[in-house]
């Protein structure tokens, strides 16, 4: 039997249940993969909430990384005993243990342990596509990154110095603060204390940033396109504040002709050949050193709800992990 965190109604970390759930035997094109950790994204409270409508009772979590099982017919490359991750596919990692599209699954390089790939997967993924390929950031480019000390900016932060980026960077208090200057990003803005356009406006002088990644939302989406050079991008991912409000097209061009996208990893990890190269890359930075992955807090699978709540609550930093 598999412990299973599912939720029958959406609501506050409190609809989160555990339950005992036979998961049987893989089908054709699926694997079953024993759990050994499971990566707490901010996605998941969007569909535990209902931002995100999801068909009821539901299972919650999008990446983990384990053990293969057994594998059905049709699967190749494949076996029982290989270590792997994943970071798409139908909710449910939230488990000790289930059943899993096998074309979702990633095999694990040595150099990569179970909890590092758990707590990278889909927050790593999300760096990639947002730096290689929403805007291929270039050696010398200005970019501006809101919530460095959460799981995407840290792995966005130093991956953009890799890249050659001069990195603005936000972040909340100075314990965060101290953290994404340690990451390598050359000016951190406390944006409890600072008004963080015209922080962002001086260390550019004046010119603006060529893009903004805000995984943030609401909060800080306004004061985003304030910061943008002209004929710069927008990129909003995340509503980690609200979503965003609606706005006429007519305030990009007054704000100088900018661009405005809200892309998903779904987008970019469509293909097996995307995913296959977009893992490929993570996995390099990582396992070369230019990007490290801290696990900076770990939950019992059973608690499952006062994660939620501490990340609501903002008192997590970088990665989180749950551990069947």
């Amino acid at each position: 039997m598999s412990q299973v965190v599912r939720f029958h109604q959406t609501g506050g970390p409190e609809v989160l249940q555990l339950e005992e759930l036979d998961v049987g035997s893989p089908g054709p094109g699926q694997a079953r993969v024993r759990h050994t950790a499971i990566g707490l994204n901010f996605i998941d409270t969007y569909y535990r909430s209902g931002l995100y409508a999801q068909p009821l009772p539901s299972g919650l979590g999008s990446e983990a990384a384990g053990v293969v099982e057994a594998v059905g017919v049709g699967v190749e490359g494949l076996q029982p005993g290989d270590r792997v991750a994943y970071a798409s596919g139908p909710l449910g990692a939230y488990a000790s243990e289930r059943l899993i599209p096998a074309d979702k699954l990633l095999k694990l390089p040595d150099a990569i342990a179970d909890e590092t790939a758990a707590a990278m997967m889909l927050q790593g993924l999300t760096a990639e596509y947002l730096l290689r390929r929403t805007y291929a950031v270039q050696p010398g480019d200005a970019i501006l990154i809101h919530a460095a000390a959460g799981g995407v900016g840290q792995i966005a932060v130093q991956w953009a110095k890799a890249l050659g980026a001069r990195v603005i960077a936000t972040a909340g208090g100075a314990d965060k603060v101290a953290l994404v200057k340690q990451l390598g990003a050359d000016v951190v803005i406390d944006y409890r204390s600072e008004d963080f356009v015209a922080a962002a406006r001086a260390a550019t002088g004046g010119v603006g940033v060529r893009v903004v990644y805000d995984g943030v939302g609401k909060d800080t989406f306004a004061g985003s396109l304030d910061c943008l050079a002209p004929r710069g991008l927008m990129v909003t991912y995340g509503n980690a504040s609200g979503p965003v409000p609606e706005i006429s097209p007519l305030l990009l061009s007054q704000k100088g002709s900018l661009f405005l996208t809200r892309p998903t990893l779904g987008s970019y990890i469509a293909t097996r050949q995307e995913l296959e190269a977009a893992a490929a890359a993570l996995f390099a930075v990582v396992a070369n050193g230019s990007v490290k992955i801290s696990v900076a807090q770990r939950y019992p699978l059973t608690q499952a709800a006062q994660a939620h709540v501490d990340l609501a609550a903002r008192k997590t930093v970088g990665s989180t992990i749950l551990i069947p």
